[in-house]
């Protein structure tokens, strides 16, 4: 450990499992207190425990992203539990296929409300808290489908291209007081997410890819530790592929 987040408290949204369970123990074994906002409450359990292990500080708290008490919930936690808040991980997301023809009305609503309205609403929950600490750093998962197209699936295409400006309008909303908003893409990573993915979607993304294989979650949980640490004091509004050079091929 070199303690690149020594002193920072981080609540990470979907940090159960995938990739936010990959950043919340590289978060604590750089320093970070984390707290674990998840709905999988046995998962959520089994990474404290890991990271409890290994001698890191963390605990978990039930959090729906879609629903704005839950938020708050989890962000008095965070500050009630570690005494602040310097760090959000808007991590938390769903995803099915669905074109304009197959998508419901349903599947669309929950959706938006899960990748899109849930960044929302974990931004303005914990901004009080951010603005404490005259230091902080929002990282918000979007994805590569934020940046470009396929044939079937337009609500995931929609939310988390929204994530995208989100992020810079955040971004320049906090730039003189003291929060950082930043923005990761990941590509074709190994996560249970994938298991929604048709086979041929499978296929075609990883033609796409021409490093010729699918990240690891500790991919994309590098990349957040930099943008969540002072490293990047000097860094808003940024969009960080991480994607095997997918999106430079397109």
């Amino acid at each position: 450990m070199s303690g690149r987040l020594n002193g920072k408290v981080a609540l990470i949204s979907g940090g159960a499992s995938g990739l936010g369970a990959a950043q919340a123990t590289l978060y604590a074994r750089e320093g970070a207190k984390v707290v674990i906002g998840d709905l999988q409450e046995s998962l959520g359990a089994e990474t404290v425990a890991t990271i409890a292990a290994k001698g890191g500080d963390a605990r978990f708290v039930r959090l729906d992203v879609t629903d704005p008490a839950s938020w708050h919930a989890a962000v008095a936690f965070a500050a009630s539990e570690f005494g602040k808040l310097t760090t959000l991980v808007n991590n938390a997301g769903i995803f099915h296929p669905g074109g304009v023809e197959n998508e419901t009305e349903q599947g669309w609503a929950q959706m938006i409300a899960v990748n899109q309205t849930g960044v929302f609403l974990g931004m303005k929950a914990a901004a009080p808290e951010l603005l404490k600490s005259g230091n902080a750093a929002i990282v918000n998962i979007s994805s590569l489908y934020g940046l470009i197209g396929s044939a079937d699936a337009i609500g995931y295409h929609a939310s988390k291209a929204a994530v995208r400006v989100m992020s810079k309008g955040t971004a320049l909303e906090f730039a003189k007081r003291g929060i950082r908003v930043n923005t990761i893409f990941p590509g074709q990573i190994c996560t249970p997410i994938l298991g929604d993915i048709t086979p041929e979607q499978d296929a075609a993304i990883k033609a796409a890819i021409p490093m010729g294989e699918v990240g690891d979650p500790m991919d994309i949980a590098y990349g957040s530790l930099y943008l969540a640490s002072d490293e990047a004091k000097y860094v808003s509004g940024a969009e960080l592929w991480i994607d095997g050079g997918w999106y430079a091929a397109c």
